[in-house]
């Protein structure tokens, strides 16, 4: 173990510098990477460690959407990338019982927990079916309603006036993030913990998923061993994780407990996420444990909490960006909201309803054009339970790691036309005027098959309602100089913020 350890720490790193060096001086006008003796193609995925999702997008293209990545003879790395259609389609629907998310999954993910993110059959049933029931109640989305506009008018109009008023430039990306995670909270743990307040308070679980969410793409791309050793040695992106799962755990487990939300209902809605979590737990585990039951309440909320923040907050924060650089769309969802929901003769405001919401066809493409350039989830994990052959050719052995690249599929000429870096919410929008809807296989962004989102109306209702609410009363300019990047994170985050300014509308 101290020699492996000693390999991996100074060796290796030694090897990897001299390796890329060379790749540099070479000039290699190919994205495919050599496969280097020992190292196998890791110095490759280490040079472009800071842009790895388009990096993965050009070796992608050039090998018609599916490549053999060889990692370090030491490491079991080797995997098979692809953004193929019909290659996801096969992991994700037709063949789905062959690909769970299986124990290296769970390693990788293990601040997760027993949460849906890394559960496998029966307990996954049990997530799906439980998250399911609530969302089917006949209020559900009453509820939904009400506290998503009750947010949006304590919350979000009150900040954004106050920056307005102050003229100063602020983080976009960081506003959409409070508003989710108060947001998330409140559904989940019926707790509301204001971090979209006017003095933006440093609430730490807020925070620890951006760092959370990086350190799990380097689990990815660095070998066990290395990143087992530095969560040992609590160094580098291992401490920053472990760092938020603690800060996870202290805000989470207080408001899982039996006196707090468990127990509470919500008296004129009639239902309560975490009591119905606990009630099923205890039928299936005949058990009244209380630690039981807290971990397991802890990992349901946390995977929750991450899916409910980060993916939506995401799509937003890349929607404003890129309707900045297409100011013709954005007039054109301002003109749909007067005409649809009937603002046209006085232009004032009001806020509209979950059904009113399903009018607003254009922004719901423009929406799709965000998720699928960048598509919050990036990648998804597979290895199949039992030998198995792509649609594309490639054989994969038993226990092989599959990486599914949805953003690279995103980017694919060949699956969106020639056209498909440009912004054109149009693209959803049927011959008749309806919404266009895409196989899930061609626009993963909700995951395919069986595994596919539950959230996902729940998502465009929220995004629909933040989304028209800002357009509508606000001209939002990007800062002139700030870069814009996508995130090197499971979620597409933006490296450095969406850095804007604001102005009013002249509605009157």
């Amino acid at each position: 173990m101290a020699l492996y350890a000693f390999l991996e720490i100074f060796l290796i790193p030694i090897c990897v510098i001299c390796v890329c060096f060379l790749t540099f001086r070479a000039h290699k006008k190919s994205s495919v990477p050599t496969n280097w003796p020992v190292l196998g193609m890791l110095p490759a995925v280490l040079q472009n460690s800071h842009r790895i999702h388009e990096y993965a997008t050009e070796v992608l293209t050039e090998s018609n959407g599916t490549f053999e990545f060889k990692g370090p003879w030491f490491s079991n790395m080797d995997m098979l990338v692809t953004s193929d259609p019909a290659n996801i389609h096969h992991v994700l629907s037709k063949n789905f019982s062959n690909y769970p998310k299986g124990p290296e999954f769970r390693k990788i993910f293990e601040i997760l927990g027993d949460g849906i993110f890394n559960a496998d059959f029966e307990l996954w049933e049990f997530h799906r079916k439980a998250t399911l029931s609530l969302m089917t109640q006949p209020n559900f989305y009453s509820f939904l309603e009400k506290n998503i506009w009750e947010k949006i008018e304590k919350g979000l109009i009150a900040v954004l006036d106050g920056f307005l008023e102050t003229g100063v430039e602020f983080d976009l990306q960081d506003v959409f993030q409070r508003f989710t995670f108060d947001s998330i909270c409140k559904l989940v743990l019926d707790y509301d913990p204001q971090s979209l307040s006017l003095d933006l308070p440093y609430i730490p679980c807020e925070k620890a998923f951006n760092g959370a969410v990086e350190a799990l793409l380097h689990r990815h791309i660095l070998p066990e061993r290395i990143w087992k050793l530095l969560k040992w040695l609590q160094i580098g992106k291992e401490k920053t994780l472990m760092k938020a799962w603690k800060s996870f755990d202290e805000f989470i487990y207080p408001r899982v407990s039996i006196n707090d939300g468990v127990e509470k209902d919500h008296e004129e809605y009639g239902f309560n996420l975490l009591k119905s979590f606990k009630r099923k737990y205890e039928e299936i585990n005949n058990s009244s444990s209380r630690g039981d039951s807290r971990d397991f309440l802890r990992d349901t909320s946390l995977s929750l909490m991450l899916a409910g923040r980060d993916t939506t907050s995401t799509c937003l924060a890349w929607l404003f960006w890129l309707l900045a650089s297409n100011p013709s769309a954005e007039m054109k969802i301002r003109q749909e909201i007067e005409d649809e929901l009937h603002e046209k003769e006085d232009k004032k405001w009001r806020n509209f309803s979950v059904e009113e919401s399903k009018k607003l066809r254009y922004l719901h493409g423009a929406l799709c054009e965000s998720l699928r350039l960048f598509p919050p989830v990036a990648l998804e994990h597979k290895a199949p339970i039992r030998p198995d052959v792509f649609p594309t050719g490639n054989y994969i052995p038993e226990n092989k790691i599959v990486l599914l690249s949805f953003y690279s599929m995103g980017r694919m000429k060949v699956i969106w036309g020639k056209d498909c870096l440009d912004f054109k919410p149009e693209r959803w929008i049927s011959q008749r005027g309806g919404i266009k809807h895409e196989p899930s296989y061609k626009f993963p962004a909700f995951n395919a098959g069986p595994r596919t989102c539950v959230g996902k109306e729940m998502a465009f209702i929220q995004m629909k309602m933040v989304a028209a609410t800002v357009i509508y009363h606000y001209n939002i300019e990007v800062v002139k100089g700030h870069k814009v990047s996508a995130s090197d994170s499971i979620i597409i985050q933006m490296k450095q913020g969406l850095r804007v300014k604001l102005s009013k509308r002249n509605l009157y």
